[in-house]
């Protein structure tokens, strides 16, 4: 793995349709979760506007619809990613209509709640922000490889460094529930996911990256109180979001081209696995408030958590 910056010199203030200009992503075939929302809906406007079919799988449709009204090519679905039975219900209606896939942007996903399960008792964060998008790539796998080459981004945070994964308590059972370690343990989760997803993908031509986008106030996080936010300096006085991309605040655009990036640039074809930032595979850090932390992109820790969610969902993907 090259956990290396490339130093493209995109810096953060790149947006998604700067880092689409020029695309052209005719005849390809795109799922963003959660796309017709903040970073997801700068997303399937980036890569729509670039020609590509992007279908939109989204907890409340009619909402969807109404938010992606104007642009072309996307096709919205239903989908809530804590249910088993839509998964599969979202990933058998895909299949019989498409038969590729080019380019999986696993975006959905909530942050810092009070603890819920899903029907199954699996804690909220774990269900929604991972587990759920583990067993929709797995079951939307047959469709990656027939793409011939295709790309899965998988959408951690710097809220990772808040947490690793522990394997022995998923679900809070035994340790106090804290909704920040929560939901930093799904997006170390997210990043492991792409580092084992990678391996099994590489051989075929399915490569896997995370990506952290920033800190970008969106209605996903609005529950949140203005004292949480004002911890770390995300709202004016007024009430409107901080922007300020060199300090990692920025807009849904800014924040969905990282995302982009890792969908489409072609140099990142060999260099899969990788965890993401500012248009650029971040570098390894242990201290400084940036970067990806050593345990969320280690290979060992990856393989249990896969062995783990393959156990709990009944799904799994062959190393070739």
């Amino acid at each position: 793995m090259l956990q290396k910056p490339l130093l493209t010199g995109f810096g953060p203030a790149m947006s998604a349709m700067e880092v689409a200009r020029g695309l052209d992503l005719r005849g390809q075939v795109v799922v963003v979760t959660g796309g017709s929302s903040g970073l997801g809906l700068e997303t399937t406007r980036a890569l729509a506007m670039s020609g590509a079919r992007v279908h939109v799988p989204a907890l409340d449709p009619v909402a969807a619809h109404a938010a992606l009204r104007g642009i072309d090519r996307v096709d919205v679905w239903p989908l809530d990613l804590g249910d088993e039975a839509s998964v599969r219900g979202f990933a058998k209606a895909f299949l019989d209509r498409e038969d590729r896939l080019d380019i999986l942007v696993l975006n959905a996903g909530i942050m810092a709640q009070p603890l819920f399960r899903d029907p199954r008792g699996r804690e909220g964060h774990f269900s929604i922000n991972f587990l759920g998008h583990y067993r929709l790539t797995a079951l939307l796998w047959p469709a990656l490889l027939a793409a011939g080459t295709s790309r899965v981004i998988v959408m951690s945070s710097r809220g990772h460094q808040m947490s690793d994964v522990d394997l022995e308590d998923i679900d809070f059972v035994r340790r106090p529930y804290d909704k920040w370690i929560a939901y930093g343990q799904s997006k170390t989760a997210n990043a492991l996911f792409a580092v084992a997803l990678d391996r099994r993908g590489r051989a075929t031509g399915v490569r896997a990256f995370s990506v952290h986008p920033g800190m970008i106030v969106t209605p996903g996080i609005r529950h949140l109180s203005r004292a949480e936010f004002d911890a770390v300096g995300a709202l004016e006085p007024d009430g409107t979001p901080v922007i300020d991309p060199a300090v990692d605040k920025k807009t849904p655009g800014q924040g969905a081209a990282t995302a982009v990036w890792c969908a489409t640039f072609p140099a990142l074809h060999s260099l899969g696995g990788v965890y993401c930032e500012n248009c650029d595979i971040a570098s390894v850090e242990t201290e400084r408030p940036f970067g990806v932390r050593p345990y969320a992109i280690d290979p060992e820790k990856a393989e249990s958590l896969w062995q783990m969610s393959a156990m709990l969902t009944g799904l799994d993907i062959a190393i070739t």
